[in-house]
């Protein structure tokens, strides 16, 4: 007659859980995970209160959280909550202030501002300057160049005194004959004892529409000829 003989289960497939039963530590970590990976590992304000909870849950009753580590997990819920309301009244204030800037900025439109390095548009009017001297000088010398580098014209100003001096070109070259619009560039050289240097020339323009720069956020001013020039570079407003 045959017989069977059955011995003790093994001890591994006693303490083999099946896969869909999970343990309190395997479901804590997999809860952990999914609010962080579903954040793109950026732990927000909805985030970090869903895993505070899920771990006082799922804490171990005979070994409960001490209370200086339940005070420091609620010291950093407050702590991010603060800061995230305080991002988002940064982002309300720039917004706004943008805004502010682009309105300010349209009332430039039609008007001439002063732009610096010599850079002078003509179109059919004088082009009006200043040079600027740190000091007391014995003469000034203007030169007017065309776009392509090209000596059009030359003009001599006896001594002045520091400041901005202000002067007119009109547009016309050495023999007093017209030049034809467009974008020029005036230098200004001084002596000081004997001594030769150059001199910043700033030069108006007409303002032709204002822009803001997608990349940056810098806000610009289109002038007559088409180039830009940023908000922050106009020192002065004329006309």
């Amino acid at each position: 007659m045959a017989t069977s003989t059955t011995g003790p289960a093994s001890s591994t497939s006693m303490n083999t859980l099946p896969s869909n039963i999970k343990t309190t530590a395997q479901h804590k970590k997999d809860q952990e995970n999914a609010i962080l990976n579903g954040n793109g590992g950026e732990m927000g304000q909805t985030a970090f209160l869903t895993l505070f909870t899920t771990q006082l849950q799922n804490q171990n009753p005979l070994d409960p959280m001490e209370n200086e580590a339940f005070v420091a997990q609620l010291a950093q819920f407050s702590q991010l909550e603060a800061t995230t309301k305080m991002s988002d009244s940064l982002q309300t204030l720039v917004s706004s202030m943008s805004g502010e800037r682009m309105s300010s900025a349209a009332s430039l439109i039609g008007k001439s501002v002063a732009i610096s390095d010599g850079k002078a548009i003509k179109a059919g009017e004088p082009v009006e300057g200043s040079v600027s001297l740190a000091n007391d000088v014995d003469s000034i010398t203007l030169k007017v160049f065309s776009s392509s580098g090209a000596l059009v014209r030359t003009g001599q100003i006896g001594a002045q005194k520091k400041g901005d001096y202000p002067f007119s070109w009109d547009g016309n070259d050495a023999d007093g004959n017209a030049l034809p619009d467009g974008t020029y560039r005036i230098e200004a050289s001084v002596t000081r004892f004997g001594v030769a240097s150059k001199a910043p020339v700033s030069t108006m323009a007409n303002v032709r529409s204002v822009t803001t720069d997608a990349l940056t956020g810098d806000m610009k001013v289109q002038l007559n000829d088409g180039s830009l020039v940023s908000l922050t570079e106009v020192k002065r407003i004329g006309n």
